[in-house]
């Protein structure tokens, strides 16, 4: 390429990234997560972790991205080289595996939100519910048709490139995303009872606080704003030169955070409101809420408001899992944006096959106790993000430190570049290493 894409405006980026950070993990994970681990006391150690090393992280990966203009590989090697670029190729291989099992569940949302339509999903028989979805996802032809179409579409965005494709998408996607949120929270809220939920979701109990909570919440804040996989690493190197990068990493958090915040005030409420165990787990999406919107006046339309925003913001991830790779082909072999693309979603769909299958054909094919989904959704989540996130931290905090305290001061950051440095060069990476032997 003669000259590197860029972002339209700050706003699209914004969007983009905050995009990227949302995804289905703050919609459907945040709540069963947080209900499980006492509602507001988790919040209020989810909020300190975001705000701490979760900005200092994204701000980290983001000034990588932006000060060598590549992706995640050509970054490292272009502003240290060394063994660097093989942190880039681990993030690269991260996100590649991250992309297959990832449109396996997003596949589960467009078959969900055809089964609202229709109105298959809508009783209460939790029993029933449970049938129906173990039945489809067991059913290898019906993962493989929704897996591919949500490849399709992913892929289909990617192609129209950084401002007309991935921008245009999520100053669409990000806005309809929060507008379906509040009509739902709107409603959950009128339900009696839902008062209930608000109040266990807000309030904390401090007798509810342990190490093993805190562990889980700085987990799921880093895997909630997208550090470790090089997502804003590749974003970041879209970024225009005027940019702030303190401000633009500000407004990513706080509108992540919002999201999940959204998520837990749209499921909880409802949870209470119909006694349901708030600690239900990852079942709580397709499972629990079709019975809770069975219950509900006009359920089916917010049945399909609730699928179609899964849908939304499985899309603004998805794309941002899948622009590192093709960035990363662009920059490292020179391959058109359209090549690339084509190529990474094929090669993606095929490793996606055994993670479809996982739960029918392939259920007892299992490594180290884990079916492929399982095993790939371990062995990325839970080694490679926190590994990469721990190497851009060290990356910034000590081996290209005065670079980017020259670029940060420039843009008028001083103030904050000593606590920044502590953050990067000491703080996460000993919360990193213990989240991630918490984890193993």
């Amino acid at each position: 390429m003669s000259s590197r894409a860029s972002w339209g405006s700050k706003l699209g980026f914004i969007l983009a990234a905050s995009g990227s950070a949302v995804g289905l993990g703050a919609i459907w994970k945040f709540p069963y997560v947080a209900g499980k681990n006492g509602g507001g006391v988790f919040l209020l150690v989810y909020l300190a972790c975001v705000f701490t090393i979760g900005i200092a992280m994204l701000l980290a990966e983001m000034v990588i991205g932006r000060s060598a203009k590549k992706s995640a590989t050509t970054a490292y090697r272009d502003l240290k080289g060394g063994a660097w670029p093989w942190a880039g190729r681990l993030s690269v291989l991260c996100v590649f595996i991250v992309l297959a099992f990832y449109s396996v569940v997003g596949g589960w949302t467009f078959s969900y939100l055809l089964r609202s339509i229709t109105g298959e999903i809508l009783t209460r028989d939790t029993a029933a519910l449970g049938s129906l979805f173990n039945s489809f996802i067991a059913s290898p032809t019906q993962a493989l048709i929704y897996t591919g179409l949500f490849s399709i579409v992913t892929a289909a965005i990617v192609l129209g490139g950084i401002e007309k494709g991935i921008e245009r998408a999520s100053k669409i996607l990000m806005p309809a995303l929060f507008i379906l949120m509040l009509i739902l929270i709107s409603r959950s809220l009128t339900l009696p009872g839902a008062i209930h939920g608000v109040m266990y979701f807000i309030t904390p109990d401090f007798t509810k606080f342990s190490s093993e909570m805190v562990i889980e919440a700085m987990g799921l804040a880093l895997f909630s704003l997208s550090v470790g996989g090089g997502m804003i690493i590749a974003y970041g190197s879209y970024i225009a030169p005027e940019t702030k990068l303190v401000g633009a990493t500000l407004w990513i958090t706080v509108l992540a955070t919002l999201a999940s915040l959204l998520a837990g005030l749209m499921v909880l409420p409802a949870v209470f409101a119909f006694n349901v165990d708030p600690a239900a787990g990852p079942g709580l999406t397709f499972i629990t809420m079709p019975a809770l919107f069975a219950q509900m006046p006009a359920g089916q339309f917010f049945a399909i408001g609730f699928f179609l925003l899964l849908i939304f913001a499985a899309l603004t991830s998805s794309v941002s899992i899948l622009e590192p790779i093709v960035s990363f082909l662009m920059d490292e072999f020179g391959m058109q944006r359209k090549q690339a693309t084509i190529t990474t979603a094929i090669a993606a769909y095929g490793l996606s096959i055994p993670a479809a299958l996982s739960f029918g054909p392939l259920a007892n094919a299992t490594l180290f106790g884990k079916n492929p989904f399982d095993l790939m959704d371990y062995v990325a989540s839970n080694i490679m993000m926190p590994a990469g996130g721990l190497l851009a931290a060290l990356f910034v905090g000590w081996i290209i430190w005065p670079r980017i305290h020259n670029e940060l001061s420039a843009q008028g950051a001083g103030r904050i570049l000593p606590v920044f440095r502590v953050l990067c060069a000491v703080v996460a990476p000993i919360v990193i290493c213990v989240v991630w032997f918490h984890n193993l």
